[in-house]
């Protein structure tokens, strides 16, 4: 289809939608915070896993985590867990997972509703 102005020149319609990468972050964290630590029955994000959550405005996605320790059981597992599901949100065309333990996870990590859920409060 082609669009012109009222001086009869083309126009050039932006098919794309655009979306907010802010949103789209808010929408990833709603994901993280659907996934559990097999062993603590709290998710991902509250336990603090989650250091980081960067979109780029071409919705490419990378997500900076630890794990609870460098042995940790689902140390493969778990991150792929994350990239399949951060997948799965519309416009997100890429995921890159980075595994970290600088710092090393601790329960000062913790959210105050993590400590809370695990009684430790």
């Amino acid at each position: 289809m082609n669009l012109y102005n009222l001086h009869g020149e083309k126009q050039i319609q932006k098919m794309e939608q655009e979306i907010d990468t802010n949103e789209l972050g808010e929408s990833i964290v709603r994901i993280l915070k659907g996934i559990y630590d097999p062993e603590i029955p709290v998710d991902i994000y509250e336990l603090g896993l989650i250091y980081d959550v960067m979109v780029n405005t071409d919705y490419e996605v990378k997500i900076l985590m630890t794990l609870t320790s460098p042995n940790c059981p689902v140390a493969e597992s778990l991150p792929r867990e994350v990239e399949e599901k951060v997948k799965t949100i519309e416009y997100v065309k890429d995921v890159d997972v980075e595994i970290t333990f600088d710092p090393p996870w601790s329960k000062d990590l913790m959210s105050e509703e993590a400590k809370l859920e695990l009684g430790m409060l």
